[in-house]
């Protein structure tokens, strides 16, 4: 609203978009947030942090921890390639089968791949020690994926990492936390939905994500936001608000404001 009132031209990271549907501008703190998602999993699954005391990629005689990743874009890939390389035992879901297919192919032997419905998400949580939920629509609200009641039926100690808590959070139970005060507890199951996770690791975080914005804000400096938009349609999917118009209909549709078609 502070937006719109202002009467800014305002152009989302997280809708610019590339004709493959991939995001330019989210894929560097996609890739942070998923590997800090499997890192402070791991730590938070430590007895004196609240979890279930183990080890997430075991020892000999010990099997390691089991981790489930639902949402195989790149947070979730992330995730699972981080926890695989740990030694871990990672199931990693999705819609897709195509993109299942193509992780079934690159990713270690021990990352399984698993078709996204409520059933297999069920089955799975009642064996995860870890859970990261890396879903995104883009521009809207993230589904929410796990119930309170699915949580009755997990193992106390389980850690739960949301990092679609930025769009709202992909578990029923997920509330935004702070890096200060990051973790709660529902039904005995350890929450973490720390919002912009990759700010724990500033200096990583602002290196990736300038390298991935300077040649759009070079367009934008050279052109202007009008003509930088005609000429590059990634740049005109980044609108949102334009003097004081919402232009950008998920977001319209997330907040309940009037929505206007882009027109430049």
């Amino acid at each position: 609203r502070a937006m719109i009132d202002s009467g800014a031209v305002c152009c989302a990271y997280e809708t610019v978009e590339r004709a493959d549907r991939s995001l330019p501008l989210l894929i560097p703190m996609s890739e942070v947030a998923g590997r800090m998602a499997a890192q402070e999993g791991r730590y938070f699954l430590e007895k004196p942090r609240g979890g279930k005391g183990v080890l997430l990629g075991g020892v000999p005689g010990v099997k390691p921890a089991r981790v489930f990743v639902i949402g195989a874009g790149v947070v979730g890939t992330a995730a699972a390639r981080t926890a695989a390389g740990t030694g871990a035992d990672v199931t990693i879901c999705d819609i897709s089968l195509q993109r299942l297919t193509y992780l079934a192919d690159v990713m270690p032997r021990n990352v399984k791949t698993l078709m996204s419905s409520e059933y297999n998400i069920r089955e799975e949580l009642k064996h995860a020690d870890l859970v990261v939920g890396s879903v995104l629509i883009p521009g809207a609200k993230a589904p929410k994926l796990v119930t309170r009641d699915m949580l009755r039926e997990m193992e106390p100690g389980t850690v739960m990492v949301d990092v679609a808590i930025d769009q709202g959070g992909c578990f029923e139970t997920s509330r935004p936390t702070t890096h200060e005060d990051p973790v709660y507890y529902v039904d005995g199951i350890l929450h973490y939905c720390v919002a912009n996770i990759p700010g724990a690791v500033p200096r990583t975080s602002t290196l990736a994500l300038t390298n991935a914005t300077l040649p759009y804000v070079i367009q934008l400096a050279d052109k202007g936001w009008r003509r930088a938009a005609q000429e590059n349609p990634e740049l005109a999917l980044g609108l949102n608000i334009i003097g004081g118009r919402v232009v950008c209909k998920p977001v319209a549709d997330a907040w309940g404001l009037p929505y206007e078609p882009l027109a430049l």
